[in-house]
């Protein structure tokens, strides 16, 4: 007999069993899925993130290596472990902070770019933007140097050390003005700074204005007896007074200066600049102690034949010559002085001989155009020396220093032809641009080449647009010659307000007035400067300039004659005439005489002819 509800209840407890035996095995298949998934994570972690932990552990590996070299001095060491990091990572802040060091204390233009790659890392910090614009500076990269003190933060641009580089790269530039407002910003933040003080000292020192003078004296005789700053102090005070021939203050500069432990070979040649001065006989026993000093170096014995070329002095240079052990003289440095003191004596024959020998290495360039110059000046070879000067100027294409030095002996022997083509090829480099471009405009002024003038005056301005007396020459220029008149107006005000007492900087702005009909504003700005400086020529000429436009001819006469009375530049002379010819009394027609109590009109007419005569005479 069946009982189906036992039956039923055992089902159940079957069920109950097999579900039972079911669950375990669900989770075993689960957490065997998840170990297969975390075993796939922790792979892909590790091939991930392993390689970079490796690499990480080198790199450091490597710059503990770099850094230990660094401080042994084992720089090429110290070079190879920071590269051995930056081949693990190119952004390696560290590597490029070594790498920049290293090559720093071994006076390696690279430093310029290590520094370039940790800016580039830091573009906001200014200290990085600041030390890559002093390397620039120190080897000579002014446009690297411009471009990083651009990128500092301006926010961060009244700081002084700010201030310290941009002094320093407006020195390179030939701006003196610029130079020493940043040297004064940077003291004003940190007075007490001896390095500030000792900077802008140095610039004030040579500065015309007589207080700034004194207080530079005040402070570099102060600072002459803090011994990082003593030679320095001393150079200074001694040069100052030289110039100033205050041969008591020199005297005793030239004493502590030679005393000091410091001194060098060059500091001996600035006091035979004083003895000099002082007396003949005392710099004739000087000089024969210091030969034979000299005599040791090579760059020393050059040093001291260039000193003695430059004061006069050439024939004794080759009394001194025929002296010494011929290996001394016959390869350079010394037997570049050599050459120019047969050059200063006119010695052509012997200037050939001693240049027509061995090669001169890397002054084969000088060798070359010491042999052309003497085919030049002995006229038998004309074509010839042309062709040897082009080799010398071959010699020297692609090293700015060589075609500086080139360039500066063109001009010397005034050849300005080639000097203009050399002067123009070193005003690209950046560092040598302002020398450039001083001597392009001597050039083209002694040349009355207007056009050029004009241009290099631009350049000039744009180089140095601190420089007031630059830019009002520019401004200037670009009056007469009808040049882009609005921008000659704008630089024209600039320099005014910046320096208004300085005549040059004047005469711009009175003729910027001139041309906008206030000709009257511009002739009271000219009479404020000091009379004895409204007797110049040229100041007198565009005074007259300015008193003939607002109807003033008999005040103009005395200004005229001044102008006639001195020099004055072809561009200017011509101003004056066509002011004349314009605004002097017109003669009057021809009338029949009428009865009158007055003057007749005949009588008038005969004194403005005389007046216009007289006053055409002296433009003339």
């Amino acid at each position: 007999m069946t009982y189906p509800v036992t039956h039923q209840a055992r089902r159940q407890e079957g069920k109950v069993t097999r579900a039972g035996q079911t669950r375990p095995s669900s989770v075993r298949g689960g957490l065997i899925v998840l170990a297969v998934i975390a075993g796939f994570a922790l792979g892909l972690v590790v091939l991930t993130i392993g390689p970079k932990f490796v690499s990480a552990w080198q790199e450091s590996r490597w710059l503990r290596r770099a850094e230990t070299s660094l401080k042994q001095g084992n720089f090429s060491a110290a070079k190879e472990a920071a590269h051995q990091a930056l081949e693990l990572n190119r952004d390696s802040l560290s590597a490029y902070e070594i790498l920049a060091e290293t090559t720093e204390k071994q006076n390696r233009a690279e430093t310029v770019g290590w520094r370039g790659q940790i800016a580039r890392l830091r573009p906001r910090d200014t200290a990085s933007q600041l030390n890559l614009a002093s390397a620039a500076l120190r080897f000579g990269q002014l446009d690297t140097a411009r471009k990083a003190l651009e990128n500092v933060p301006k926010e961060n641009r009244e700081s002084a050390s700010y201030h310290v580089v941009a002094g320093w790269l407006s020195r390179a530039q030939g701006d003196e003005a610029c130079q020493e407002r940043h040297f004064a910003a940077a003291l004003e933040k940190e007075p007490h700074n001896e390095t500030y003080q000792y900077n802008l000292a140095a610039v004030r020192i040579k500065l015309p204005d007589a207080q700034k003078q004194v207080q530079a004296r005040a402070t570099l005789e102060h600072l002459a007896q803090s011994a990082p700053f003593r030679v320095g102090s001393l150079r200074a005070l001694l040069n100052d007074a030289i110039q100033r021939s205050n041969l008591e203050a020199a005297d005793r500069f030239a004493q502590e200066l030679q005393l000091s432990p410091q001194v060098t070979f060059s500091d001996d040649l600035l006091c035979l600049d004083f003895y000099k001065k002082l007396d003949q006989k005392k710099l004739a026993t000087l000089l024969e102690k210091v030969k034979p000093l000299a005599a040791h170096e090579p760059d020393d014995l050059a040093a001291l034949m260039g000193w003695m070329n430059a004061n006069g002095m050439s024939a004794d240079v080759l009394r001194w010559m025929e002296k010494l052990p011929a290996e001394k003289t016959a390869n350079p440095p010394a037997a570049v002085e050599v050459a120019d003191a047969f050059s200063a004596q006119k010695n052509w024959a012997r200037l050939r001989r001693w240049t027509k020998g061995d090669d001169w290495g890397e002054s084969e360039y000088l060798r070359l155009a010491y042999q052309a110059y003497a085919r030049q000046q002995s006229r038998q070879e004309g074509a010839e020396a042309e062709s040897v000067w082009h080799d010398a100027e071959r010699a020297c294409e692609e090293n700015p220093e060589r075609e500086i030095r080139l360039a500066r002996l063109a001009s010397k022997w005034n050849l300005p032809a080639q000097a203009e083509q050399l002067w123009l090829r070193v005003a690209h480099d950046p560092f040598s641009r302002r020398e450039a471009l001083d001597s392009l405009f001597a050039i083209y002024r002694a040349n009355n080449d207007l056009p050029n003038l004009y241009l290099t005056a631009m350049r000039l301005h744009e180089t140095s647009p601190g420089e007031p007396l630059i830019a009002a020459e520019y401004a200037r220029l670009s009056f007469l010659l009808d040049r882009n008149r609005d921008e000659g107006r704008r630089v024209a005000k600039e320099a005014f307000d910046q320096a208004p007492t300085e005549p040059p900087c004047a005469v711009a702005q009175a003729l910027f007035l001139n041309l906008a009909g206030r000709a009257g504003d511009g002739i009271a700005i000219l009479q404020k400067l000091p009379p004895e400086k409204l007797h110049d020529p040229r100041l007198a000429l565009y005074l007259a300039v300015l008193l003939l436009n607002n109807g003033k001819p008999e005040a103009a006469r005395e200004f005229i004659d001044e102008a006639n009375s001195g020099f004055v530049f072809p561009e200017e002379k011509k101003l004056l005439e066509e002011a004349v010819q314009k605004h002097a009394p017109p003669a009057a027609p021809s009338a029949a005489p009428q009865p009158s109590p007055t003057a007749s009109p005949t009588a008038m007419s005969a004194s403005g002819s005389r007046c216009e005569r007289d006053l055409a005479s002296r433009a003339r």
